[in-house]
């Protein structure tokens, strides 16, 4: 019986594989394929997810063969998409490790063979962190209809809910940010009346109010220490404002701001005049890889909304002592806003202490409805700064979040259709060069095409986290962890 049913399987393969259109007197053409996503001439880490995709044309067959060396990985199907099997894709991709493969693409279109001009994919040693976790949200200003944090393996296609606005409450949350891409730390903020800080540390979960008499709001935008006690926060007073311009939509700013660092063992807070300047809006601090300084975003007050394309924020940096939790008492501006008329936000360190990426806008500090909005790199020993011209888009091309081994970031772009915010990866070679991006790849080639939610703050990280959107929702019924 047994050997009767491989037989009969052994034919349904040759009936299928016999069925299956091979290209015949294709003509050459010198046109890239109109594949969507552009998965063309790109980078990739061995260990990313098959790069499925379409093409945007009426192909009703195609076949795309990607050959590197002696290895080679081959798919015929019919209709106008290709989804590679994932073991014969992983296969491919470990014996191509340091190396380039060829890719050719052929379409059958209206009977007739098409052969478009064969590109490559260069396929780094350096892999990337394998998970990735993002807010899903709608683009649509103050409300959602099913809003929730997501933590996705980038090796394949697996992903779980970390937080679920239905388990609390029908709370909004702000988005989930790691220490050293690390999965035993990390933090996301829940608001709504049982709101706190959702601090992840050394597999223990805690909610906590981190807000004394002084702030005047609890910690906003967050970065930690690499020795994980301490947290760097903005506490901020932000309000949002409606363009009447369908190009930006949305400006959100804030009307006063400052900077503390939170220690968690203490649940102490620590602050100096520098940093609550009253004068000055600081914000988005983060710490540099060996954490003795914290850099951050900072511009002077004007009249506003009247006056916000005159809000233009510097980068700039401060020392830090963990050990006695001192700051320094100058501030060093690393990127003049007023010199060089554009306004920075969301300032991200390298893990080896070589490089910080930022976005830079016309003005603000909100820039995800700014199509003028690109990302920039600066070399941290020489001040150097490249405008990474290969990266960005003509439209929001904003925040990111490093690899752990400083060779990928990932960073959020609605270069597709000025609407969806999705995550691209680049690649840093160690030369400092950056390289052409690619959008997170998707099971089914038409995911973006369906999709009706924005990747909201993509960040990488290093392992699985070790709770989900269940554990949250017991969290939260306790009460929060106060600070002084």
């Amino acid at each position: 019986m047994k050997t009767k049913f491989c037989y009969i399987l052994v034919g349904v393969i040759a009936i299928f594989a016999a069925c299956t259109p091979r290209p015949k007197d294709a003509n050459k053409v010198s046109a890239l394929p109109p594949m969507y996503p552009d998965y063309t001439d790109i980078t990739i880490p061995y260990n990313i997810a098959p790069l499925n995709f379409l093409l945007r044309n009426d192909a009703d067959a195609i076949e795309v063969m990607a050959r590197c060396g002696e290895s080679v990985l081959q798919v015929n199907k019919r209709g106008h998409d290709i989804c590679f099997p994932i073991v014969a894709w992983k296969k491919f991709m470990n014996e191509a490790k340091g190396k380039t493969a060829d890719v050719k693409v052929s379409a059958r279109i209206n009977g007739r063979w098409v052969q478009y001009r064969t590109f490559k994919w260069q396929v780094a040693t350096d892999k990337i962190d394998p998970y990735l976790s993002y807010r899903l949200i709608e683009p649509d200003y103050e409300v959602w209809n099913h809003l929730q944090l997501i933590e996705r393996c980038v090796e394949n296609f697996e992903e779980h809910v970390i937080c679920d606005h239905n388990l609390v409450d029908n709370s909004c949350m702000n988005c989930h940010v790691y220490g050293n891409q690390d999965p035993k730390l990390s933090l996301f903020y829940v608001r709504g009346k049982n709101g706190g800080t959702i601090l992840n540390r050394n597999g223990k979960l805690r909610k906590l109010n981190i807000k004394n008499s002084q702030m005047i709001s609890a910690g906003v935008y967050a970065g930690f220490h690499p020795s994980g006690r301490h947290g760097a926060f903005s506490s901020n007073i932000i309000i949002p404002a409606f363009h009447a311009v369908d190009s930006k939509r949305l400006e959100v700013y804030d009307t006063k701001s400052d900077i503390f660092v939170a220690d968690f063992d203490h649940n102490t807070i620590y602050s100096c005049p520098q940093l609550s300047d009253s004068t000055v809006l600081e914000t988005f601090p983060t710490f540099s890889a060996d954490g003795k300084y914290i850099y951050f975003c900072a511009a002077r007050r004007v009249n506003l909304p009247k006056e916000i394309k005159k809000l233009k924020y510097s980068l700039c940096r401060i020392s830090f002592n963990a050990a006695n939790h001192t700051f320094g008492t100058k501030v060093d501006t690393i990127y003049n806003a007023r010199l060089k008329g554009h306004s920075v936000c969301h300032p991200k360190v390298s893990p080896d202490g070589k490089w910080l990426v930022y976005t830079v806008a016309d003005y603000g500090t909100f820039p995800i409805w700014h199509r003028e909005a690109d990302l920039q790199m600066i070399n941290l020993k020489t001040g150097a700064i490249d405008r990474l011209a290969i990266v960005n888009s003509n439209r929001s091309d904003t925040y990111h979040s490093w690899s752990s081994n400083s060779r990928w970031f990932v960073f959020a772009s609605k270069r597709d259709d000025g609407l969806y915010g999705k995550p691209y990866f680049c690649y840093i070679d160690r030369a400092g060069k950056a390289h052409k991006p690619f959008v997170l790849p998707q099971k089914y080639p038409t995911f973006y095409d369906d999709n009706l939610k924005s990747f909201n703050i993509p960040e990488l990280s290093k392992g699985k986290l070790s709770f989900n959107a269940v554990d949250i929702e017991r969290l939260m019924k306790k009460e929060n962890e106060k600070f002084k």
